[in-house]
């Protein structure tokens, strides 16, 4: 968009003006001050960031190398040894994205190596919800970072510049976190102002400076040595001595020096009308801005009434809110996130202790959890806080010391409504596919019903559910359910297939459905297995009960969900894994997969004059899931029914007979690969003729082809799929000629291989 340019008065650095999102300032922030290392992984809302980050690579705006790690854990990983190499650097989450990260945030403070990584806040599941609370900034409040508060889009820029010089001062040496409300400020425009030479910004962070760094051999290092009492609690000092340096002088030092260059100021806590207030409210972030709207509106009716919100929360700025709330008659904070069972909130508590630590404070204090899973934070409610505030003061008392606010208990006597028949056994078990072993050669005969007859089938998961137009998934795991007799149990990991078809109180699911997220579905559902088992072997479930256990993956499950979905075929369970592949995190944007193959145009991997797409070749999952030696591998597609159907048939005999079976079908998703909506069935038929996802199974580590274009004479050219698709368009294009090159290599070389396995007698 069109930005104007602004000499800000006194300071004489050309600032622009614009209408940019929080998301946005925080990008710009990462790419003026230009880290050297981005480890990343997408998690809404946070997932943005990197999105604008790679965008403005690809157009040669920074040299930021960005590295998506195959998980929130991993990228903690890669960020923190990444920081003790000496270099800058930056990180992205949200909710359940900080919690899986979330053991190596203490390993980064308490061997004190600096960097800066942006919370942009999200209620933790479960259930899962999207949308913005502070559930996962009070656990990084006890990491040992520091942690800073921007309440709109112009405070997640600056306070990212200031990040920088806060951790990295020698007084200091602590990463520190810079978190902002999810959607409410990472998505909301805002009037912002930025400096336009992104050079004014390198010299305000200065140049990174370690003492001592993992990469220099003359002066090697031991990082992380294993402490005996007392070394560990004297770390723990030393921690708290920088927590106090960075309170007492250094975050006010780095706020005025900031001051003096854009012009705007910050201090430790912000107060708004706070001179004589005998009545405040306690909020954080863009909650508060809300509030300040209410002040102004109760001060004109008489009311001496102040917002009082940090802007620094660890260290936690104990004297100035002392300060504030010294002539305060009443309270009231809200906290966004609860402690359960603690009767208040992280934040509630530490400003009751603070003001408990003020012999001269006589302020009553109520609680109020406000605004949880994104609950809108309207000016009704905010001035409720502030009535409820002056009954207090006009009383003298607090009659109800914590409590939720506006919220709806529910009625016990109520029970959902059932809108969907439950499947009755006889539905489901209808004879369509048989199975038998030839006890002879022990291999497995399949009989599969003709496909009109296989419509007799009731759906496991009916139409009514969210899937765009066009969608693979459903069809394509509607498919492979046709193949399934008897009950099921499915469980779906976080993706574009559970979101859709699962949204409280609704749910298109006809059978048990069970829901976790990415990292551990395999776990998961191989606990609801041996439960199962379990309890048949003691007799309370009749041993004639029969369920096929199946989980669903996609959306780059198999990439932060693969060490344990090996875990569980390691252990073998009893289950069926069915992965939709779509190439990428549909259901967070479209964002690069470790299956997106070489080339590929993503939201995190852009085509520009410096972007080439993913740079490096995608992960061939059935090969690894085979080398597990499991049963049972196969690849399937809707667009040749018979052979996915005969292949499901074969997966439930060996999962209720023999152990874990894995499988892959390609799955169409047009609005990320950019295809008509119509076109789905024809393109992953195309995916399969030219050789890039040939139809195979792996049985007891024998590979046999199910289908051999070359032998049918369909086999047709790579370039056939990839002009079908407006994310694959450019590698038709002169200049991309080496990723196209590079990607039909490989497709080659990975069908020769499968086909000397399939000739071979052991392979």
């Amino acid at each position: 968009m069109a930005v104007a340019r602004k000499e800000e008065p006194g300071v004489g650095l050309a600032q622009e003006v614009a209408l940019k999102t929080g998301n946005e300032m925080a990008a710009l922030a990462a790419s003026q001050i230009n880290y050297h290392i981005m480890g990343y992984y997408p998690i809404t809302p946070s997932t943005e960031i990197a999105e604008f980050l790679d965008e403005m690579k690809a157009e040669g705006l920074h040299q930021i190398y960005m590295i998506e790690g195959e998980g929130e854990h991993s990228a903690a990983g890669i960020c923190y040894g990444a920081s003790t190499a000496g270099g800058r650097v930056f990180n992205a989450t949200s909710a359940n994205g900080l919690m899986y990260a979330i053991e190596q945030l203490p390993v980064q403070s308490g061997t004190r190596f600096p960097m800066v990584l942006d919370l942009v806040t999200r209620t933790i599941s479960g259930p899962l919800d999207i949308r913005g609370d502070h559930s996962d900034l009070y656990f990084a409040m006890h990491t040992g970072w520091i942690v800073l508060l921007a309440r709109d889009p112009q405070a997640v820029y600056d306070m990212n510049i200031m990040a920088v010089r806060i951790g990295e001062h020698p007084d200091v040496m602590l990463p520190v976190i810079v978190a902002y409300d999810g959607f409410f400020t990472s998505h909301q425009k805002r009037r912002v102002q930025f400096f336009r030479d992104a050079e004014v910004v390198r010299q305000f962070v200065g140049e990174r400076k370690q003492p001592y760094t993992t990469i220099d051999p003359r002066h090697p290092i031991t990082v992380g040595a294993y402490m005996n009492d007392p070394d560990i609690i004297n770390n723990k000092y030393q921690m708290k001595l920088a927590m106090e340096a960075a309170y007492e002088r250094v975050i006010p030092e780095v706020f005025a020096e900031y001051a003096r260059l854009s012009g705007r100021e910050y201090s430790l806590v912000d107060l708004y009308r706070m001179e004589d207030a005998e009545v405040a409210v306690f909020l954080l972030n863009s909650a508060a801005e809300t509030a300040k709207d209410v002040v102004d509106r109760l001060r004109a009716q008489g009311y001496k009434v102040g917002v009082i919100s940090p802007n620094v929360l660890r260290p936690f700025p104990v004297r100035e809110i002392q300060k504030a709330l010294r002539n305060v008659k009443a309270l009231v904070i809200g906290d966004r996130a609860d402690s359960l069972g603690g009767f208040g909130g992280s934040v509630s508590h530490e400003v009751k202790s603070a003001l408990k630590d003020d012999p001269e404070n006589r302020t009553l204090v109520a609680t109020r959890i406000y605004g949880l899973g994104g609950k809108e934070f309207y000016d009704d409610e905010a001035e409720s806080f502030f009535r409820l505030g002056l009954e207090i003061a006009r009383t003298g008392r607090v009659d109800v010391p914590y409590d939720y606010s506006d919220v709806t208990a529910g009625d016990p006597a109520v029970r959902p409504v059932q809108a969907l028949e439950p499947l009755r056994k006889e539905e489901v078990t209808l004879g369509l596919t048989q199975v038998e072993k030839d006890e002879a050669t022990g291999e497995l005969k399949v009989k599969v019903a003709p496909p009109r007859a296989l419509t007799e089938r009731p759906k496991r998961i009916v139409s009514g559910h969210g899937a765009c137009p066009g969608c693979g998934i459903f069809s394509g795991i509607d498919t492979f359910l046709k193949g399934i007799e008897g009950d099921v149990v499915i469980l779906f990991q976080t993706g574009c297939g559970y979101v859709v078809s699962a949204g409280y109180p609704y749910s298109s699911h006809r059978v048990t459905f069970i829901h976790n997220l990415f990292q551990n579905g395999a776990a998961t559902l191989g606990g609801v297995v041996d439960m199962f088992e379990e309890r048949v072997r003691r007799g309370e479930i009749p041993s004639g009960e029969d369920i096929t256990f199946i989980m669903v993956s996609g959306d780059g499950g198999m990439d932060i969900g693969m060490g344990s979905a090996i875990g569980a075929a390691l252990r073998n369970h009893k289950m069926i894994i069915l992965e939709y592949d779509n190439e990428g995190y549909m259901n967070t944007g479209s964002q690069m997969s470790y299956s997106t193959p070489i080339g590929h145009m993503t939201s995190t991997t852009h085509i520009g004059p410096a972007g080439r797409g993913k740079t490096f070749h995608h992960k061939d999952t059935p090969q690894i899931m085979a080398a597990t030696n499991i049963p049972y591998v196969f690849t399937g597609v809707e667009a040749f029914p018979q052979d996915l159907i005969r292949k499901a048939a074969k997966a439930q005999w060996y999962a209720k007979h023999e152990g874990l079976v894995y499988g892959k079908i390609l799955s169409a998703c047009p609005l990320n690969w950019r295809s008509e909506d119509k076109l789905g069935t024809k393109i992953v038929e195309t995916a399969v003729n030219c050789c890039f996802f040939p139809l195979y199974e792996v049985e007891h580590g024998k590979t046999r082809i199910t289908y051999n274009p070359e032998e049918k004479g369909k086999r047709v050219p790579v370039t056939e799929w990839l002009k079908m698709m407006g994310k694959t368009r450019h590698l038709l294009k002169p200049e991309f000629e080496p990723e196209l090159r590079a990607f039909e290599q490989e497709v080659e070389r990975r069908w020769q291989r499968l086909k000397a396995k399939h000739e071979h007698p052991l392979l």
